[in-house]
């Protein structure tokens, strides 16, 4: 590696690829490959391989902006700044501070989740926080914690899928939505693993399994608990395993039984001889894994689906032991991260509970603040956003779209116009950012130095490599400066404690989730610098015999069995740190789980129908999803040239004989329409999906916006919007 080439990470997936930076003649910099990262070994997509595209200052924005007479003109630092402090007060003042909103993303660094938390909680004193990884995987963490009381994407790494036997891959087209990890899925079945995969439609990923489920959307509930059922039914169930680490079986394995396999084909559409060979090839290796996305949790009853699929493992015995176990794919690059901090409605750092009073007492001594100062827990983000303009009247926004990402987007669209005030901190200028008060232009993943935590739960250390350009500033000094304002000058910031150097923030985050389920108090800088990273949980040394209110030290990776799986060849194991410092806990649950009493969990669940079935007047179900050029709501990949070409805009993926019935040709624009309004979009015809199903992208706004159709039905329990299935039509548009 180059002496001035700088190591860092991706700024999109929650992969976090390992990258190297070296400056370019002129200014900017390229991405050259970075092989001693375990995660991608060299490996790129072109996001990331174009992801320097977006620090150009022809695409990004470069001053801040302010409303005047209808139209965002360029003002100075103080006026703007000046401007948001005094919306965000006369808000508080007039109408008390849950009347102030804040919305982050789960593209921020675990400083910037940190420090927006925090500024909400003791600068704002509002409990209306949440933030866009609710739509990740919430509906995951929330069964994870119900099952294992702990929630951890990845309870393994990576490394570890090529040597189980198989893998049901549930609702995740990998291959292009983290084109890099598809080698752990090639290498499983090349030293003779299974792949399966559970998608609507026939995607990238599908084409590589062994076997390809093509459920109906909406139903993969139905699905696991039939499984779960002939696992039962042919004396599949790992008895010893389930008396000795679980609780709860007689009646989760009694509301199983109640989905027979006929039933079960007759509401998903896989057929009987199918369901048996999938419990036929998960059960038969002596390792096994089911990891999920967004298919199964992205429905109002993504929890109790998740939770199903998370039954399925613990029956079998496959959750707690080496090569096997239940995992969820995270999405965002740091969803992670931003929600064990702060961001999350009812959340504080460490993955603590706001309800909790010891979590309370902590927190706040670590702030300085009293803890009946803190508020309770407040909206979930769709709930959030859907207040904006009534409950809510100032929303101070940061590294999100909801334009583009919400569902009932319109509806969104219409509550943000109504706001008395919106702050909007990003890089570009987004379709949100448009609507904006007041626009403030931040630093990007090469201009910064912070940390992430990747879906393995691996903590990661990004690295400034380039200064950003003249008038733009770091998300960290915006907070303080707000902080400064919003109180009583900048004593009170200081004070208060949001300083701009995030190592700085770092070192108080440690502190803060000490304890905590989320422990990071073992982690610094200079660890993740010389280890590649650093898996949570890894207390401090001085903690680890002390009771942690998440059962963090009962995750050691302390078992024997895995002296020879590749990964545990920590740095800090060998040599003079030897005993100096945690480990870190690559592998979770080996010798217990994080409940009271070191037990999972069954859940009894039963099956229901999607919020929404077709009917006569919309008889066809959409769902909703990404494309390997594009990432989220495309805000930033939408102005790379590369990415613009091979995925230039939204389409409508459709079977022949829906396409036949509408008279519909390939690249035709046909609507499709819900009971929230109507997209257009150009037909991709494909016998690649149900003929009872329509696809969308969602990366685009305007008359292609996926998201202008799809339902907001929530999830009782992890407040996720139903983006999965909802019931449209589909027309062909006269030209």
């Amino acid at each position: 590696m180059p002496n001035s080439a700088t190591p860092t990470h991706c700024p999109y997936c929650a992969l976090q690829c390992g990258m190297n930076l070296t400056p370019l003649e002129g200014g900017g910099v390229a991405v050259v490959e970075r092989p001693d990262f375990p995660v991608n070994k060299g490996a790129l997509c072109g996001k990331g391989r174009t992801a320097p595209a977006v620090l150009e200052s022809s695409v990004r924005l470069t001053s801040p902006l302010v409303r005047s007479g209808g139209t965002l003109v360029p003002a100075t630092w103080d006026e703007a700044l000046d401007r948001v402090a005094e919306g965000l007060a006369r808000t508080r003042t007039e109408h008390g501070p849950d009347a102030c909103g804040v919305f982050g993303g789960g593209g921020l660094t675990n400083e910037k989740a940190y420090s927006l938390g925090k500024f909400a909680r003791i600068v704002l004193g509002t409990s209306q926080i949440d933030y866009n990884g609710r739509f990740c995987m919430s509906s995951a963490a929330a069964a994870g914690i119900r099952a294992f009381g702990l929630d951890r994407g990845l309870p393994f790494p990576l490394e570890d899928i090529p040597r189980t036997g198989c893998v049901i891959l549930v609702g995740s087209n990998l291959a292009e939505t983290m084109p890099p990890s598809l080698r752990f899925f090639n290498e499983l079945r090349e030293n003779g693993g299974t792949l399966i995969v559970v998608d609507p439609r026939r995607t990238k990923t599908a084409e590589q399994a062994d076997l390809h489920l093509a459920p109906r959307p909406g139903t993969d509930l139905a699905l696991a608990l039939g499984l779960l059922h002939l696992i039962v039914a042919e004396g599949r169930v790992d008895e010893e395993y389930v008396q000795e680490r679980t609780a709860g079986w007689e009646d989760a394995r009694a509301a199983a039984m109640a989905h027979w396999p006929e039933y079960v084909e007759r509401i998903t559409g896989v057929s009987v001889p199918q369901l048996r060979e999938t419990v036929r090839l998960f059960c038969e290796p002596e390792h096994a894994m089911v990891l999920t996305a967004r298919g199964p949790e992205q429905q109002s009853k993504g929890t109790d689906t998740v939770g199903a699929w998370i039954n399925l493992c613990l029956a079998t015995g496959r959750a707690g032991r080496p090569l096997s176990g239940y995992g969820c794919l995270t999405g965002q690059g740091n969803g992670q991260g931003g929600r064990e901090h702060g961001q999350k409605a009812d959340q504080l750092p460490g993955y603590r509970k706001l309800d909790d009073p010891a979590a309370r007492r902590h927190v706040a001594e670590v702030w300085g603040v009293d803890p009946d100062s803190l508020p309770g827990p407040g909206r979930s983000a769709y709930e959030l956003l859907d207040a904006l303009g009534t409950d809510i009247r100032s929303l101070l926004l940061m590294g999100s779209n909801p334009v583009v990402s919400a569902p009932h987007a319109a509806h969104i669209e219409e509550r943000i116009k109504s706001l008395d005030f919106l702050a909007v901190c990003d890089v570009v200028l987004s379709e949100t950012a448009a609507l904006a008060d007041v626009v403030l232009p931040v630093t990007q993943w090469a201009e910064e130095t912070g940390t992430t935590t990747n879906l393995e739960g691996r903590v990661l250390l990004r690295r400034r490599a380039i200064s950003p350009p003249e008038g733009v500033r770091s998300d960290l000094e915006v907070m303080h400066e707000l902080a400064a304002r919003l109180g009583d000058g900048e004593g009170t910031a200081l004070e208060k404690g949001f300083p701009t150097d995030p190592e700085e923030v770092f070192e108080e985050l440690r502190r803060a989730s000490a304890g905590g389920a989320a422990d990071y108090s073992g982690i610094t800088y200079r660890r993740l610098a010389q280890e590649n990273g650093v898996f949570w949980p890894c207390p401090a040394v001085a903690d680890t015999d002390d009771a942690h209110d998440g059962g963090a030290t009962d995750c050691e990776d302390s078992s024997p069995d895995l002296a020879a799986v590749p990964g545990d060849d920590d740095p800090a194991r060998d040599g003079e740190t030897a005993g100096a410092v945690h480990p870190g806990t690559p592998r979770l649950f080996l010798d217990r789980f994080a409940t009271p009493d070191g037990r999972a969990r069954f859940v009894p669940v039963s099956y229901r129908a999607v919020a929404e079935e077709p009917d006569d007047e919309y008889p066809v179900l959409l769902t909703t999803g990404r494309v390997v050029a594009q990432y989220q709501s495309g805000a930033q990949t939408r102005r790379v040239d590369e990415l613009n070409a091979a995925a230039p805009g939204p389409f409508v993926e459709l079977h022949p004989r829906l396409a036949a019935r509408l008279g519909a040709a390939e690249g035709d624009p046909v609507a499709v329409v819900s009971r929230r309004g109507r997209a257009v979009a150009p037909a991709r015809i494909t016998t690649g999906i149900r003929p009872d199903t329509v696809f969308m992208p969602f990366h685009w706004p305007g008359e292609g916006r996926a998201n202008t159709l799809t339902n907001p039905a929530l999830d009782p329990t992890s407040r996720m919007p139903e983006f999965k299935a909802c019931a449209v039509r589909v027309e062909t548009v006269k030209s």
